[in-house]
């Protein structure tokens, strides 16, 4: 077994107990969710943070949010890493398909996981957006510094006024970059081991995209 995979699962009791599920920020809706449901498709997943069979997408029950729950997700420097390891990224794209009528933006984002850094090191936790044919979203980076040994949760909100929304009538696929990076700095490679997870083996944490909808305009009303 690799050094991630045993730390990934070392840590996987941490998240269970850590954190309740679904406790997201509040986006700015500009329409209530439309009750037919959203329905997202994973079309490619590439990227050595989420290796096949390792990455899963859920929409909630009230079409307000999407989650992606990884479950081998982890970056790691020192004693048990391979040179790769200092590095994970994921590469997600969705087929999005809403109801009729309806378009989406994600509001927000908030991203969960597990760190352990010893003094000396750093980690950092990347990650943007987009439509396809559209240009990418500005880069949410989080940085966290050693001595670290905790949960970790960062978020990203789009102001109102900046929310890219999918085109009307469209399917355009969703697409969602991460990394996760750990810097050894000063710390002792030699004898210690310091990484940062987004690993949710158990399931009960994932990234959550918190969605704001509002209704397309009809024929009679012109493009937007």
């Amino acid at each position: 077994m690799s050094g991630a995979l045993a730390v990934g699962g070392a840590i996987a009791a941490l998240f269970a107990s850590s954190f309740s599920p679904n406790v997201i920020a509040t986006p700015p809706y500009f329409e209530d969710a439309p009750t037919d449901k959203m329905v997202i498709e994973v079309v490619t997943v590439n990227g050595s943070g989420c290796p096949l069979g390792t990455a899963a997408v859920a929409v909630s029950p009230d079409n307000t949010a999407f989650t992606v729950t990884y479950s081998n997700y982890l970056a790691q420097v020192g004693v048990g890493a391979k040179p790769t390891d200092f590095r994970k990224n994921c590469q997600l794209n969705l087929a999005v398909r809403v109801p009729q009528g309806f378009t989406y933006a994600v509001a927000s984002v908030d991203y969960r996981g597990y760190a352990y850094l010893e003094n000396g090191a750093t980690a950092t936790q990347k990650a943007h957006y987009y439509f396809q044919g559209q240009e990418e979203t500005n880069e949410g980076i989080h940085n966290f510094k050693g001595p670290f040994d905790d949960n970790w949760q960062t978020n990203d909100v789009t102001p109102i006024g900046a929310l890219v929304w999918a085109p009307c009538g469209e399917l355009r696929n969703f697409n969602i970059n991460t990394e996760l990076r750990v810097n050894a700095g000063t710390s002792n490679t030699k004898e210690t081991t310091s990484f940062i997870a987004m690993d949710s083996a158990d399931g009960s944490v994932n990234t959550t995209y918190q969605l704001a909808w509002k209704k397309c305009p009809t024929d009679d009303e012109g493009d937007e």
